[in-house]
């Protein structure tokens, strides 16, 4: 496989990596408008790519970015458990096991050779997020005692071989979930999705030829590299570090975990150090090294370093974009854990690590930080058994909110950081889910951090059951508010009650995470995502902007007064410029 691409022409580049751009883009296409569940049809849950054969990502679809980066590591584990230890022509592998470089074990991987002419050149691989794989209960799993407890685990698993359908390990899958029609109607179509990435490279090695396309591949990567590594070179040497906690482990309530980050610029490299952090936990609240620990230290210098919105070209996303970072967590931590010990439930920890790094590396990335984010996820799987006894399993992401930014404040009832899951639409859930939306909008019961710019609002859902069953939960930041940054106000934590619609019983304060919860019919689960922090000072603010929040019910005319230093005329709806310039000189003193 040729590695010099130094004769490959500008055009010619360009042209090669929009092909190879948009298989990546047209196999995730193909995999959400194929799949019967709404996690991956509505939400996208899922992420899709070429592979050369030394595991480097050729491209991958912009999906959510919990898949970006996170398939190299799914490839090593099968490379380590391949059924026959050998590849195949006609070959499907599937593989989630998160001690051989899984995600997390709902993530099912699907891996298909490249053969051209012969050869096997590279890899068509897909994963997805699967509401049933047969766990200790519905949808999610927190407090267990072990991997095996999440279900069905695949390791390099061929669900074809040479072609042929192994038709015992499909019965396997299908005996084994609550959702069996869904879980192997979403495998096929992450099988399509696959055969067509395996297609189209194929046609795109027909008329280039190996060399030139593997020749530009090799380019990209190193030109991504390149553009990463010249935004690190510019951050001054030393080490910037942030710490906080995370609510508890789903099991041991009151018990904070402590996170740790560290980051070290040396030159044009980082290493991200999480010694320090929380050892592993009894239950699922931990995150698998290879497949999330380090996909979430990669996630966040490409954000930070290789925005789109703020870089003057746009960074291919591929194996260069990894390469100059290292990630560093101790061998029995919340963030390494060792096997057996469970790992499905470890989304919040990674999108808290990222929220650590920004503040870590605020100090010399002012105009590229935010304030803090409510950096968590709302994961919720409501589930129930049918008449016909049959389960229904619907697994939800509710919104958070983004810190405030140096532009701009932060964006209202939105997946952050490491999520970008779509909402699933309210019509869907009511044609295929015996549950109801009683309520579906922004936070009105706090406010968002107050700065020049304020953070973003969280949202409010309440989802109704209208059969009894189970509920399982994982979230966060119910007792960390997301922090406000040069001058700004912190945000507000995150809250989840339980209420039954039709009696007078008081709502149940739950707990951030909690798993297996029996419900009744007419039970609601209500959940208030995080407010993010504020960046700048509030006596800062445009006092239109100001008077705007207010107007929008989204900041008290008390607090404008109090804290913005903002006098209001409600009645005119305007503001009293005078007054407002004598405030803010007296809360200037006090301060």
């Amino acid at each position: 496989m040729a590695k010099d691409a130094s004769t490959i022409d500008p055009i010619t580049l360009q042209v090669i990596r929009g092909s190879i751009e948009t298989i990546a883009e047209e196999m995730a296409h193909v995999l959400f408008r194929m799949s019967f569940s709404s996690i991956i049809r509505e939400s996208e849950d899922l992420g899709a790519g070429l592979f050369d054969t030394e595991f480097n990502t050729l491209c991958e679809s912009e999906s959510t970015p919990m898949h970006i980066g996170s398939i190299p590591g799914y490839l090593h584990g099968i490379q380590d458990t391949l059924d026959d230890g050998e590849w195949y022509e006609g070959d499907v592998v599937v593989h989630n096991h998160p001690y051989h470089g899984s995600s997390h074990t709902p993530d099912l991987a699907i891996v298909i050779p490249i053969f051209h002419k012969g050869e096997l050149v590279g890899y068509s691989a897909n994963t997805a997020h699967h509401i049933d794989i047969g766990a200790a209960t519905p949808g999610l799993i927190i407090d267990v005692p072990d991997v095996y407890a999440e279900g069905m685990l695949f390791a390099g698993t061929k669900l074809y071989r040479k072609g042929k359908r192994n038709e015992t390990m499909w019965r396997f899958i299908r005996n084994n979930s609550r959702a069996a029609r869904q879980l192997v109607d979403d495998i096929e179509a992450q099988i399509s999705s696959a055969r067509l990435g395996v297609k189209r490279f194929n046609e795109l090695l027909d008329q280039y030829g190996k060399e030139l396309v593997f020749g530009a591949c090799n380019q990209l990567m190193d030109y991504s590299e390149k553009m990463l590594r010249q935004r690190i070179a510019d951050i001054p040497d030393g080490e910037y570090r942030a710490e906080g906690w995370l609510d508890d482990d789903g099991r041991n309530r009151g018990q904070h975990l402590p996170v740790k980050v560290c980051v070290r610029v040396s030159g044009d490299t980082i290493t991200v150090d999480l010694t320090g952090s929380a050892p592993q936990t009894p239950t699922a609240y931990n995150v698998p090294f290879e497949g999330s620990t380090k996909v979430a230290a990669f996630a966040a210098f490409r954000k930070l370093l290789l925005d789109t919105a703020t870089s003057d070209t746009r960074v291919p996303s591929n194996q260069g974009s990894f390469r100059p970072i290292e990630v560093i967590a101790p061998k029995g931590s919340i963030f390494n854990p060792i096997a057996p010990a469970s790992a499905e439930a470890r989304f919040t920890q990674c999108n808290y690590m990222i929220d650590l790094i920004m503040k870590a590396m605020a100090p010399v990335l002012p105009e590229e930080i935010i304030a803090g984010s409510s950096a968590s996820i709302s994961f919720a799987s409501y589930a129930g058994v049918r008449e016909s006894g049959d389960y229904w399993v619907f697994l939800e992401v509710n919104e958070g909110a983004y810190g405030g930014r140096p532009k701009s404040d932060g964006p209202d009832a939105i997946d952050n950081l490491m999520a970008n899951t779509r909402n699933n639409p309210l019509e869907d859930l009511a044609m295929h889910i015996p549950m109801i939306c009683e309520r579906y909008e922004l936070r009105d019961d706090v406010m968002p951090g107050a700065g020049k710019y304020r953070g973003g609002i969280g949202v409010v859902k309440a989802q109704r059951m209208l059969t009894d069953g189970i509920i399982t939960h994982e979230s966060e930041r119910h007792s960390n508010v997301p922090w406000g940054i040069f001058g700004g106000t912190e945000g507000a934590a995150g809250k989840c009650d339980i209420y039954n619609a039709v009696s007078n019983e008081p709502a149940q304060e739950m707990h951030s995470k909690f798993h297996g919860k029996e419900v009744r019919k007419d039970d609601v689960m209500a959940y208030y995502s995080p407010c993010g922090g504020g960046y700048g000072s509030p006596l800062e603010r445009a006092p239109q902007k100001v008077l705007d929040d207010v107007l929008d019910g989204f900041c008290s005319a008390e607090h404008a007064r109090d804290v913005y230093g903002v006098i209001l005329n409600l009645e005119a709806e305007t503001v009293d410029l005078a007054a407002t310039q004598t405030r803010r000189k007296e809360l200037e003193a006090v301060a």
